[in-house]
């Protein structure tokens, strides 16, 4: 099936017709609009539970600290290959459904992610112990039936994320991520990059056969520091196939690690997106825990406002493990400092944005 260009194209706004516009494309301009204003902020799994509380409706932790949703929530697909009721981080798919639909009737941005089982092991997406997990389930294998249910599985969900008047509502969608690693089945040195390609395309173009063009494709790598074009092109699916251009970029060691590393990341991604026609983002990020109560506007704000990036997305907040904001813990009132600059945008900030 041939992959279908987008984003290039769609930089030249004053050539599409909006008869001619899916519901991705529709989304594509709009978020070069949203750029415009500033750079969004997203939290993973923000209305389902935060570091005090879970499944209280309307609630969040960014709302309770700042009065505002995040701009961008994100939401996650594992289990719903295996037909299970809730996600991996068990939350029931009914409430990912109803709140994904719920955010973007707000004028919100949704992305989805997907950390699928391992389909030959049995094993969960972090099981890399056998190395042709990608070999079994590409068309051939003897797990490619398995996987084909799989694939299905998800679109029957996507499928029903429509508004009120049977529209699907546009998502950017994030699988295969952090694929230069090798701590998920589809990793670095779990499979080559031919394998990788074919996997990314196996899904996309079932993924559009079944009429999902509502999708905008995020490719995500994680920090690495010494990307060059030729090493990022070898697992790259090709500009007819992405759309965003993701950094997954979290401070797990020193400071200085995180800003340097960072910054020779977000430089190669800039220009990089830059030559691709895509725009760009940080796909996950954040501070375990955050031991820093100055962390978001000293460290992190520099490096937003450098490159500009179209949003930032922390990762959820757990009792035991927590990325974004809170009004319960030591970096709440420095979060607001953030939340204040006319820069950094929340739902109020893009609701009207078309």
């Amino acid at each position: 099936m041939k992959p279908r260009t987008l984003l290039a194209a769609l930089l030249l706004l004053t050539t599409i017709t909006a008869t001619a516009q899916t519901p991705a494309q529709q989304l594509a301009i709009r978020l070069q609009r949203i750029q415009q204003k500033g750079i969004m902020f997203g939290h993973q799994d923000d209305p389902f539970y935060g570091l005090t509380w879970e499944y209280q409706k309307g609630r969040s932790d960014t709302r309770d600290l700042t009065g505002d949703y995040p701009a961008v929530m994100g939401f996650d697909l594992g289990g719903i290959e295996k037909g299970d009721s809730k996600d991996l981080d068990s939350v029931p798919f009914r409430l990912i459904h109803d709140e994904a639909l719920a955010h973007a009737r707000r004028g919100g941005i949704v992305t989805f992610s997907w950390h699928p089982r391992n389909p030959l092991t049995g094993g969960n997406a972090w099981d890399v112990k056998d190395t042709t997990v990608v070999r079994s389930i590409l068309p051939g294998g003897s797990q490619n039936a398995k996987f084909q249910t799989w694939m299905k599985r998800v679109a029957d969900f996507l499928v029903t994320l429509t508004d009120k008047h049977g529209n699907k509502i546009p998502i950017i969608f994030r699988p295969w991520h952090e694929m230069n690693g090798s701590w998920f089945w589809w990793g670095q040195k779990i499979c080559t990059d031919e394998e990788y390609k074919a996997l990314w395309n196996m899904l996309q173009d079932y993924l559009t056969s079944r009429g999902l063009d509502n999708l905008l494709y995020c490719y995500s790598p994680n920090l690495d520091g010494s990307w060059t074009t030729e090493r990022y092109l070898k697992r790259y699916p090709g500009d007819a196939r992405v759309d965003i251009i993701g950094e997954d970029a979290y401070q797990w060691g020193t400071e200085a690690d995180f800003i340097k590393l960072t910054n020779a990341d977000l430089t190669f991604v800039r220009e990089f997106a830059k030559e691709h026609n895509k725009l760009y983002v940080l796909s996950e990020c954040g501070y375990k825990n955050n031991p820093d109560s100055t962390w978001w506007t000293r460290v992190l704000m520099p490096i937003l406002r450098e490159y500009h990036v179209l949003y930032f997305l922390p990762w959820r907040n757990y009792k035991e493990e927590y990325f974004g904001p809170s009004r319960d813990e030591h970096s709440a009132a420095n979060f607001l400092e953030l939340y204040k600059q006319k820069d950094m945008l929340f739902l109020k900030d893009i609701k009207k944005v078309k």
